[in-house]
C-alpha cells in the first residue's frame, strides 16, 4: 500500500511539474508579444533549468535574444532547435539573419560531393528519425515476408519477395544512416562564442603566440581539450586554441 502511495504522489508531483512548466512557457510566449523580451527570456531559461527541452522552446528563446539584440545567445539556441528538429524552417531563416549581425565574416572552404550529400540529405532528417524509419520498415519486411511465404499465388510469391527484398535494403539504408548519425554527434561538437573579443592562441598556454581574433557568434568546431582549453576549427579550415570560458557548446 505505501509503495502504492507512492508512486501515485510520484505521479501527482509529475503532473503538477509539467502544468507549472506549461504555465511558465504561455507566460513566456505572452511577454515576447508584448515586447518584453528580457522577462521572457528569463522564463524560457527558467523552464530549461527544470530539465524541458523542445525545439518550439529553444526557438522562441532564439528569439526572444534575437529581438533584444543579442547575437551569440540566439545563433546559439537557432542552432539548437535545429538540432533536435534538423527541419525547422524558421529557425534556418532566422539563423540565418542573425549570422548577419557577427562580424565574423568566414568563407566556408569547398565541400566534397559526399560531404553535399551528407549535409543536404541526410543530416537533414535527426537520427531519432531514421532509427524509426528502420524500425518501421523491419515490421513491413517482416509482414511482406510472411505473405510471401504463406501466399499460394507463385505471382504473388515473386511480387512480395521483390518488394520484401526492397524494404529490406532500405532498412539496412536506415540503420547504417543512423549509425553513421549517432557516430557524427559523439565526434561533432559544434560551438559559438559567446565573448565579445576572444583571441585564439597557436598553443594551450597564454604565452602562446596569438594567430586570429574572433568575435560573438561566431561558430566553430571543437577538436580536443587541454586543461581549459579548446582546440578549435573554422569552416575555412584555420585552427587555433582558445579558452574554454569564451564559448559553449551547442
Amino acid at each position: 500500500m505505501k509503495r502504492l502511495i507512492t508512486i501515485i504522489w510520484m505521479f501527482i508531483g509529475l503532473a503538477i511539474n509539467a502544468q507549472t512548466k506549461e504555465v511558465l512557457f504561455e507566460q513566456a510566449n505572452q511577454l515576447y508579444k508584448n515586447n518584453d523580451f528580457k522577462n521572457a527570456i528569463t522564463n524560457y531559461q527558467k523552464i530549461i533549468k527544470s530539465g524541458m527541452h523542445s525545439d518550439a522552446l529553444y526557438f522562441n528563446l532564439a528569439n526572444a535574444y534575437y529581438k533584444s539584440n543579442e547575437v551569440a545567445p540566439a545563433i546559439y539556441y537557432y542552432e539548437k532547435t535545429l538540432k533536435l528538429n534538423p527541419l525547422h524552417e524558421d529557425a534556418k531563416y532566422n539563423l540565418v539573419l542573425a549570422n548577419r549581425m557577427t562580424i565574423d565574416q568566414i568563407d566556408e572552404m569547398p565541400k566534397t560531393l559526399i560531404q553535399r550529400i551528407e549535409t543536404n540529405f541526410l543530416h537533414k532528417i535527426s537520427v531519432e528519425t531514421w532509427s524509426i524509419i528502420a524500425v518501421v520498415l523491419s515490421f513491413i519486411t517482416a509482414l511482406l515476408f510472411l505473405i510471401y511465404y504463406f501466399s499460394f499465388s507463385t505471382f504473388f510469391k515473386q511480387i512480395f519477395f521483390t518488394i520484401s527484398i526492397v524494404t529490406f535494403t532500405t532498412m539496412i539504408f536506415a540503420v547504417l544512416i543512423a549509425l553513421k548519425g549517432v557516430n557524427y554527434d559523439k565526434n561533432h561538437r559544434p560551438a559559438i562564442i559567446f565573448s565579445e573579443k576572444a583571441v585564439i592562441k597557436n598553443a594551450p598556454t597564454f604565452n602562446s603566440e596569438d594567430v586570429f581574433i574572433l568575435h560573438e557568434g561566431t561558430k566553430v568546431e571543437v577538436l580536443d581539450t587541454v586543461d581549459d582549453w579548446y582546440k578549435i576549427k573554422l569552416v575555412d579550415g584555420k585552427i587555433g586554441w582558445v579558452k574554454k570560458s569564451v564559448l559553449k557548446i551547442i
